[in-house]
């Protein structure tokens, strides 16, 4: 990382992503905007047994809409969601257990999904931060193939089920983290530079963010973003995978 990009973030990171700066955001923050009801709309929100995906899943549900968990693991996920549908009362939570890091088993589930449920808006929240070099069963680096591929491929396999509904959207939860990396589109798979995980990660953020404002562009009628959730004690921080 260069010493300009290195400043910028150290400058950017004291004035927004401090306690300081949360406490001066939050003089603009206006409660009753999240006093939103989402009856008849249906959400589908990855990684969401645990950290930002959970909490989002279950203030949905709380809202009155329809949720779909896309998770990895089929026990955590029975866990979160017989949780959320105890603390929300909504029964319209549905389960799917997918490896987003396998893009074979993402275009299968998005083909099903596409045939039996309608979508709203699609929260590409799940993640990971593999801290040494790791390939999967496709010979792809895992943080790739999940953080970028995985996300890219389950984008554009639901575009077409999501244009068919009223203001539909894509949310993407990336990070300020990616602000430390410039893209680097002649490396996506790590090979070529000693592998440091944090910084794959954050290239990995960078990468959602030009992918999601070229879904943008492409794609008019649907509602697409991307943000930095803010400091979170979120899983991806203590484990290798999320979802």
């Amino acid at each position: 990382m260069s010493l300009y990009r290195s400043a910028v973030w150290f400058a950017k990171g004291l004035r927004e992503y401090t306690k300081s700066g949360y406490e001066s955001a939050a003089k603009d923050f206006v409660p009753d905007d999240l006093e939103v009801q989402v009856p008849g709309r249906a959400f589908l929100v990855t990684g969401g047994n645990s950290g930002i995906g959970k909490a989002t899943a279950t203030e949905i549900a709380k809202r009155g809409g329809t949720v779909h968990l896309v998770c990895r693991d089929q026990e955590r996920a029975e866990g979160a969601k017989a949780e959320i549908i105890r603390e929300s009362g909504n029964q319209n939570i549905f389960l799917h257990i997918v490896d987003l890091s396998d893009p074979k088993k993402i275009w299968k589930f998005a083909e099903d999904f596409k045939q039996e449920h309608k979508l709203n808006v699609l929260v590409n929240n799940a993640g990971c931060m593999v801290n040494k070099r790791e390939l999967t069963e496709d010979r792809l680096e895992k943080n790739f193939a999940t953080n970028t591929l995985g996300v890219y491929i389950l984008t554009i396999a639901l575009i077409p089920v999501l244009e068919k509904e009223h203001d539909p959207r894509v949310i993407t939860v990336s990070s300020g983290g990616m602000l430390v990396q410039k893209l680097n589109i002649n490396d996506l798979q790590s090979e070529r530079t000693a592998f440091d995980g944090t910084m794959v990660y954050a290239q990995n953020k960078r990468q959602q963010v030009v992918l999601t404002e070229h879904w943008a562009r492409a794609h008019p009628t649907i509602h697409f973003s991307s943000m930095h959730p803010g400091w979170v004690d979120t899983p991806v921080i203590d484990v290798i995978t999320v979802g």
